[in-house]
């Protein structure tokens, strides 16, 4: 039997990065056994935790550094042994055809996770999303629903 979706209440920032960071084990894993790009779409209001989830991903793949959402940049890459990390901001994107001209396909390699922030502002050149993190506020802390979108995406579950 597959997962489809995990639910969790998270109090505090801390439980919001552990998180990404068991998200960012179960990507690991997939990544290692496919060698598939894998697309994770994070949505929330601004402040539900988009970045903060993102940190631990990172976390689990050896970022130690500090994580700033690429706001005005779009995308931060971070490369790994095992993987290439790309942490996409769209926010301030003006038009999804923007991505095109900034060669956005490269970014889907065979060793890449690509964390997109915004995902709907991309819409149309963006490929589908394996995972969909959808984050809100849930005073004082945060509700995650971390779903699968594909057969991909459900690998990363049974793994999380």
């Amino acid at each position: 039997m597959s997962t489809e979706a995990i639910e969790e209440y998270l109090p505090d920032e801390e439980a919001t990065v552990e998180f990404g960071r068991r998200c960012g084990l179960a990507l690991q894993e997939v990544l290692s056994a496919t060698e598939q790009p894998i697309m994770v779409f994070l949505e929330g209001d601004l402040g539900a935790g988009k970045t903060t989830s993102t940190r631990g991903v990172l976390r689990a793949f050896g970022h130690s550094g500090s994580v700033k959402s690429p706001t005005y940049t779009l995308v931060e890459p971070y490369e790994f042994e095992s993987a290439q990390v790309n942490h996409f901001d769209l926010y301030r994107l003006g038009d999804p055809e923007e991505l095109e001209y900034m060669g956005i396909r490269d970014y889907f390699s065979e060793r890449s996770v690509c964390l997109v922030e915004w995902p709907s502002r991309g819409q149309g050149v963006l490929p589908e999303a394996d995972l969909h993190f959808h984050l809100s506020v849930n005073a004082p802390g945060r509700q995650v629903n971390l779903s699968a979108r594909s057969e991909l995406g459900r690998k990363v579950l049974a793994c999380f």
